[in-house]
């Protein structure tokens, strides 16, 4: 089983993949009369298909256990996907690129507490993994009609840590 380590989520790092979303650079404005510093667009959504929309949800992530045994990714060909921390709990983020359909050796990065990733449309990418303890996350994607989800299950799992 081939082992990956995981690095430390960087927004340089991550830009092939999608955007990094956090508080890690100077604010762009403020707003409601000074008492608000927004950081804007720190991911853009994207969806395609007709009927869709972008929907906000949240979800509450079970702990993975590390190193954790990859034997799937999965990837969206609609849309783009964001998970959001609503704690300041690190998560794994596992991404692949692709081959002709096919994903790579898969990449594996470090959340530090707080930071967040969109997903591009059709990146391949492991599914959401708090380590530790159960976390809260806002999720960001697309909604509606179409098949929007891919899976791939590797011959050979990887074995990532930490």
């Amino acid at each position: 089983m081939i082992e990956i380590f995981a690095k430390k989520l960087t927004s340089e790092g991550f830009a092939p993949f999608g955007d990094v979303i956090d508080f890690n650079r100077e604010a762009d404005f403020a707003i409601n009369n000074g008492k608000c510093d927004r950081y804007h667009g720190l991911a853009i959504t994207e969806i395609i298909g007709e009927d869709a929309n972008t929907g906000v949800s949240l979800g509450y992530g079970r702990h993975y256990e590390i190193p954790l045994k990859l034997e799937m990714v999965e990837r969206h060909p609609l849309g783009s996907q964001a998970f959001i921390p609503l704690e300041e709990k690190p998560f794994l983020v596992i991404v692949a690129e692709d081959e002709d359909g096919t994903p790579k050796q898969p990449v594996a990065f470090l959340s530090e507490g707080g930071q967040g990733v969109n997903y591009h449309r059709n990146v391949w990418h492991g599914v959401l993994t708090p380590l530790d303890t159960p976390s809260k996350f806002l999720i960001v994607d697309r909604i509606g009609e179409g098949n929007n989800l891919e899976e791939h299950f590797f011959d050979n799992p990887y074995l990532i840590k930490i």
